[in-house]
């Protein structure tokens, strides 16, 4: 019990100082030359006008007293971060951070969930390089597009329910069927499940994915959102910037070695010095230890202990 009471505070400890680390990077990027004055002022505005919410909401609270107190605070945080995204712009600086974020968050909670489900502790990822699974950061982006809109037009809880799991399914439809057909890959299967719609939707699903878009639309994307922000400095777009550099590359590299996977499969020997180099670094070996959920061969997939095979 000892034991486990320390590794517990050590590892809250570990994740509040690299929480703080990456609060004083952020910090940094803000600082240094600033882009041009129209870029920074709208950004000032907003985050001006959501300060004078804020300070509005605390004055009307200050009264209140306990457990009034703190849900009195709470919302008037609430609608400071509302007051910030009505007057904010969403772009390709927010897109890409989300993407980033949201291929990690998904990654580590489908490895948390499988572990507490199905006992297994097998490496997921979805790129070749680093921590990320695509397919969560893209349904982040589009979930992120969707809900914005959709606050904006002040859409309900059902239908953003809907749309998320219309979102959600399309996306692993797509997925699902262009793994198979492009590198005879397949990473999941409902089929297995009596409630199935293809072989990469099910129902349960959907309704998982329309809770998610609720959850994400509620509570996580506007304080994600305001945490990001709108850039001001040219260290921010830099930074951004390279990540986006780095996913594509990582993207690239990943279908260049599906593509060599399959084709040495095939038999088809290497065409360049390249194909040579990706057949020397990238083996069948690296390709099966890498995803260690994916079968990229003719024939049915394999299905793992839970009975679900992950993105």
């Amino acid at each position: 019990m000892f034991l486990a009471i320390v590794s517990l505070m050590f590892f809250l400890a570990v994740v509040q100082g690299f929480v703080r680390v990456v609060m004083y990077f952020w910090d940094w990027l803000s600082q240094g030359e600033k882009l041009d004055r129209h870029e920074v002022s709208r950004a000032e505005q907003a985050l001006e006008g959501s300060e004078d919410v804020l300070e509005r909401e605390l004055a009307r609270a200050k009264d209140a007293r306990g457990l009034g107190r703190v849900f009195a605070r709470w919302r008037a945080s609430k609608e400071a971060v509302n007051e910030y995204l009505d007057r904010m712009h969403l772009g390709w600086y927010q897109v890409i951070i989300i993407f980033f974020v949201g291929c990690m968050a998904g990654l580590l909670l489908e490895e948390i969930w499988m572990l507490l489900t199905a006992g297994l502790t097998e490496n997921r990822v979805g790129l070749v390089w680093g921590p990320f699974s695509p397919l969560y950061g893209t349904g982040a982006v589009l979930l992120t597009a969707l809900c914005f809109q959709l606050r904006r037009h002040g859409a309900g809880s059902l239908q953003i329910f809907l749309a998320s799991a219309c979102i959600g399914g399309g996306l692993e439809q797509l997925t699902g069927w262009a793994m198979e057909e492009l590198f005879n890959a397949t990473s999941w299967t409902y089929e297995f499940l009596p409630d199935h719609i293809t072989k990469w939707v099910a129902w349960r699903f959907l309704f998982f994915w329309g809770v998610l878009g609720l959850v994400w639309a509620r509570g996580v994307m506007p304080r994600l959102l305001y945490q990001i922000g709108m850039p001001t400095s040219k260290r921010q777009v830099l930074f951004v910037t390279l990540v986006a550099v780095y996913l594509v590359a990582d993207i690239g590299m990943t279908l260049v070695c599906f593509n060599r996977k399959t084709a040495r499969d095939a038999g088809v020997p290497a065409a360049n010095a390249f194909e040579r180099w990706v057949d020397t670094n990238y083996t069948d070996e690296f390709i099966s230890s890498r995803f260690q959920n994916m079968v990229i061969e003719s024939g049915a997939p394999r299905q793992d202990q839970s009975g679900e095979a992950a993105r």
